[in-house]
């Protein structure tokens, strides 16, 4: 028999039961859809954590207080110093953070202010968006200058951040002028919002908002994303003999890099599962392709028998049913991706980031024509099993 009379019967028995077909199609529809948005909001996710992470040096060290208890011998701006006798590490900045009521024109909210070095900014990728960022000049003579971030800026003016620059704000009841707003930077690595502080000199912070209570943290940036580790292990090491009321122990340090690293595999693992939740209800369709190719079988015993009958071999009925189930599977599989690229509008609205990809096309109609196959084979095996005159008896 012939590969085009082969296809005119698989295609005459598909055309002939309509409604059983599409039923069948429909769960492989319903799993290939599932597959492709499962890949497309996995790499949403990914793209999500990337550009929440994109502007912060993943080289970034944060050392800063434990918050298991008191801190017997905080760090100091001498600290800093020390650290940057590491062949690892190429900057240190010691930082101030503190809270407190953030005011602008009679409107007033709870926020955190951050004392900074202008070397800071550059390392931490803060660059002025309007106004200008903060120099040497506001750190040598206490200017009492800010630059506010941009979610802060957008909140304080009510989403009218350019009327900031220029003007007055308040800090816990002390004055500063404000000289620009940064651009968005998302995450600092340190569980503190830069996009959602007000930035000052570091010796404005030290002197005019925190007194006494101006405990440092300290940003360090490793020479090398690869240097990290050894970086941190200097770190504890100097903090060790330098701190001997308490050591390192007493203290956090917190890697950038390592965050980002476990964010992005927050977001694989969340895809896996959501793959896996899919796998299984083309699985559940594949044995519903199998049910239906059984009746199939049963309801065309006496044409098997012609078949065989009139000449037709073992391997020629065995593959009209198995490019059966593939044309089912795979018109599922080609009307699944179509559906699931319609449903991405319907994703946006819930503010799901999804992705469309070769990959997910890919992966979603392999896994519609492997089930057509795998759950088709048997069937079809059992269907060219058939001797020519048991399937001429069959009532």
């Amino acid at each position: 028999m012939q590969l085009t009379q082969l296809l005119k019967l698989v295609l005459i028995n598909i055309t002939q039961n309509k409604v059983r077909t599409f039923l069948t199609t429909l769960g492989v529809i319903v799993g290939t859809a599932t597959i492709f948005l499962v890949v497309a909001i996995g790499k949403g996710g990914e793209a999500r954590v990337n550009e929440q992470y994109s502007k912060l040096n993943v080289g970034t060290i944060i050392v800063m207080g434990s918050h298991r208890g008191r801190i017997v011998d905080p760090l100091t701006k001498k600290d800093a110093e020390l650290f940057l006798k590491s062949e690892n590490i190429a900057q240190a900045f010691p930082i101030l953070r503190g809270s407190g009521n953030i005011t602008f024109n009679n409107y007033s909210t709870t926020g955190n202010f951050i004392a900074i070095q202008p070397e800071f900014q550059r390392s931490n990728n803060l660059t002025a968006q309007q106004g200008r960022s903060l120099d040497k000049e506001d750190e040598q003579k206490r200017n009492k200058a800010a630059v506010v971030g941009a979610e802060l800026a957008n909140t304080l003016t009510d989403g009218y951040p350019s009327e900031i620059v220029g003007q007055t704000i308040s800090i816990n009841n002390r004055r500063l002028t404000v000289v620009g707003i940064y651009n968005r930077v998302g995450d600092s690595g340190s569980g503190m919002s830069y996009d959602d502080a007000v930035f000052v000199p570091y010796s404005v912070g030290e002197k005019f908002l925190l007194g006494t209570r101006a405990n440092p943290v300290i940003n360090v940036q490793a020479t090398s994303m690869d240097t990290v580790q050894a970086a941190i292990s200097d770190i504890t090491n100097i903090l060790d003999e330098t701190h001997r009321a308490g050591g390192a122990d007493q203290f956090r340090i917190l890697d950038a890099g390592s965050r980002l690293a476990a964010a992005q595999e927050s977001a694989r693992t969340m895809s896996l599962l959501l793959l896996a939740v899919a796998v299984v209800v083309l699985i559940v369709s594949g044995i519903g392709i199998m049910n239906v190719m059984f009746v199939t079988v049963k309801e065309r015993t006496r044409e098997i028998g012609t078949l065989k009958a009139i000449g037709a071999k073992k391997r020629e009925i065995l593959g009209q049913f198995l490019i059966e189930a593939v044309i089912i599977s795979l018109t599922g599989g080609i009307i699944g991706v179509a559906a699931g690229f319609l449903a991405l509008p319907v994703l946006s609205c819930f503010e799901l980031t999804a992705l469309p990809s070769l990959s997910g096309v890919l992966l979603g109609l392999i896994f519609s024509v492997v089930t057509g196959v795998f759950f088709g084979f048997y069937p079809a095996w059992k269907a060219a099993d058939l001797s020519p005159l048991e399937a001429l008896r069959y009532e």
